[in-house]
């Protein structure tokens, strides 16, 4: 009985599909066609009863395409091995099964070339940026001299040198943290020279934009890429063995003016707990920015920063649920913004503090 229910199946449930009696495209009134009663032409109680195409009994509704009475419903569910569900439940599997379905078209839902994007972005970053700053060992380490005012307010840390104590007649300019200062900027524009090269895009462009897109950008992408090391807990930018404060930054000589916002900035964009994929995106915004004046190929680097900024968009939207990811996109633009700001009085202080840049050559060239 079961065997020959199977056989019998395919061809029921085809001539008896909802969808081919009630959906047809056929004009009822064309010669041939047979109109089918709408409820309101046949009163409910001249209706006749729904028969079960299986086995005749009184049928309970559609099933498996099928009009069926409970115990047919039951012995399809055993074979097939499927739950009945509620209407309610067949479209949330219909809206599931969509999702999968565009999920499997653009997975993370990035296209094919932003995922690309991405990835030469992680790489080039993950190749050129020393997070744990092993390289940075052979520089000469800092020696901080203790100046009244300011040793009050910082209490030695574990690994720092003591610093000897000076008489009071020590003018409080002579600050020893500057040549420190001078060698990791030196440093860290070095490893930002090696991350554009790292990009084919940047790569191909004239050598000429290649220097103004650097000149452009390359204090800000230190500054996002120093994010990355940033401890919001401790304040302090973490660099392996080596590790700066706000304090440091004033004993190399930059003014409070600048180290305030500079450390507001470092916190509100740490707060926002970014993944690799946007730290990256953020530094390509930077780096391909064409408000320079000099650059020659102008629509071409638009077109890049707006293809970066489209990426960073979308993958924002598809990878921080909500309410974790509304405004996180405008929050960014804002950061970068407030990071122009800083970037100006950055070189400004610079320029103040001629010893600096006399001291880097390569961070002469960079705020020249």
């Amino acid at each position: 009985m079961a065997l020959a229910l199977l056989c019998h199946l395919p061809l029921m449930a085809l001539s008896l599909s909802p969808a081919m009696s009630l959906s047809s495209p056929s004009d009822p009134d064309s010669p041939g066609v047979q109109r089918c009663p709408s409820v309101t032409d046949v009163p409910e109680d001249l209706e006749e009863p729904k028969v079960c195409a299986v086995c005749g009994d009184r049928a309970t509704g559609y099933h498996f395409h099928v009009m069926s009475c409970e115990g047919c419903k039951g012995f399809f569910r055993h074979v097939w091995g499927t739950v009945i569900m509620s209407e309610e439940a067949v479209g949330r599997r219909r809206a599931l099964r969509l999702q999968r379905r565009l999920a499997k078209a653009q997975p993370g839902g990035l296209t094919e070339e932003q995922q690309e994007l991405i990835s030469i972005l992680i790489a080039a970053h993950k190749r050129t940026f020393d997070s744990s700053f092993s390289q940075f060992q052979h520089y000469q380490p800092a020696v901080r001299l203790c100046i009244p005012d300011l040793c009050s307010q910082s209490p030695p840390r574990p690994g720092v040198p003591s610093a000897p104590q000076l008489d009071e007649d020590v003018l409080p300019d002579v600050f020893s943290m500057l040549p420190h200062f001078a060698d990791l900027s030196t440093f860290m524009i070095q490893q930002v020279i090696k991350f554009a090269k790292e990009i084919p895009a940047f790569r191909g462009l004239p050598i000429d934009d290649q220097i103004s897109l650097l000149k452009g950008a390359t204090l800000g992408i230190c500054q996002i890429q120093f994010n990355t090391v940033f401890n919001e807990e401790t304040n302090a930018w973490e660099c392996g063995q080596h590790c700066f404060t706000i304090e440091d930054g004033a004993l190399a000589g930059f003014q409070q003016i600048y180290l305030e916002p500079l450390l507001k900035f470092h916190i509100s964009l740490k707060k926002l707990r970014l993944h690799e994929a946007e730290y990256v995106l953020l530094l390509a915004m930077l780096l391909f920015s064409p408000d320079h004046a000099s650059v020659t190929q102008r629509d071409f680097i638009d077109q890049l920063q707006e293809k970066v900024a489209l990426t960073l968009k979308s993958y924002i939207d598809h990878q921080h649920p909500m309410p974790e990811g509304r405004f996180l996109y405008a929050k960014l633009l804002l950061l970068l913004t407030e990071l122009q700001t800083l970037k100006m009085e950055n070189t400004r202080q610079i320029l103040h503090i001629q010893d600096l840049s006399s001291m880097t050559p390569l961070l002469s060239e960079i705020i020249s």
